[in-house]
């Protein structure tokens, strides 16, 4: 059932998360980060951050539906767009680390969800009236991502050792998900979903917007020969088990 309120989107999470750790689910690690964005932003909705608190309530409920929705979908064995189909296809697979993980939720989340999520909000010429908010919320999202990848990359020795190094791109290639440009990107799908009027053009352009993000997430997951050899290394280095990394992810974000 779709969320009606932030409250009851963080419910939901919470289910997520307590499924995950029981069962060792690897798509707990999204569901904790975005967990705590969701809180993050109550909370500034409630300390009146926002331009208009009750319109991005809704947009934040609205966001974060999709990405609920999308879980559900995919959990009851059903066909979700391509960019969450790869991310959650990934958590069955051994090889991506957590920071993989968490890059390719927000690639499908960000990429794709956010823009359109912000256009159904402030359709037509209503859309530029949202801007200054948007960027608030990506203001958070960027300050959190980038101290959680810092603290991700200090959980394993190895990995701290090589971003000391900056071998090459490895850093942007593994942890770098840049958030001004997929900012920016968002907010581009937001004005070309804003003016779009039919459901047909609506899921026209969600179906292509789709195939773009989701050729992106196979780019992270696939970053090319060296930097897939590196991240093999690392990932030999990311002891633990599913549950133990996802409470201790959830231990990093919440007392970022």
């Amino acid at each position: 059932m779709a969320a009606s309120t932030i409250k009851e989107i963080i419910e939901q999470l919470n289910e997520i998360v307590d499924h995950s750790i029981a069962t060792g689910s690897r798509m707990g690690y999204f569901a904790v980060l975005y967990r705590c964005v969701t809180e993050s932003v109550a909370q500034k909705i409630n300390e009146g951050y926002f331009d208009d608190g009750p319109r991005m309530e809704k947009l934040d409920v609205l966001f974060a539906n999709r990405y609920l929705d999308a879980y559900n979908t995919y959990a009851a064995g059903n066909a979700c767009t391509t960019s969450w189909q790869l991310a959650f296809d990934a958590t069955k697979q051994w090889k991506p680390m957590v920071m993989h993980h968490l890059l390719l939720g927000m690639n499908a989340h960000i990429s794709l969800d956010l823009g359109i999520a912000t256009a159904t909000i402030s359709p037509g010429d209503k859309i530029n009236d949202i801007h200054n908010d948007f960027l608030k919320i990506n203001a958070l999202l960027i300050a959190m991502i980038n101290d959680v990848k810092l603290k991700l990359f200090s959980m394993w020795p190895l990995s701290k050792l090589i971003a000391k190094l900056n071998t090459g791109d490895l850093e942007n290639s593994m942890a770098g998900f840049s958030m001004i440009v997929a900012r920016e990107a968002a907010w581009q799908v937001a004005l070309a979903y804003a003016p779009l009027l039919t459901e047909n053009a609506q899921q026209a352009y969600i179906t292509g917007r789709d195939k773009k993000v989701n050729a992106f997430g196979n780019r992270i997951l696939n970053p090319g020969a060296w930097s897939s050899t590196v991240m093999y290394a690392l990932r030999l280095f990311e002891t633990g088990t599913t549950a133990s990394k996802i409470n201790k992810l959830n231990k990093e974000v919440t007392t970022a």
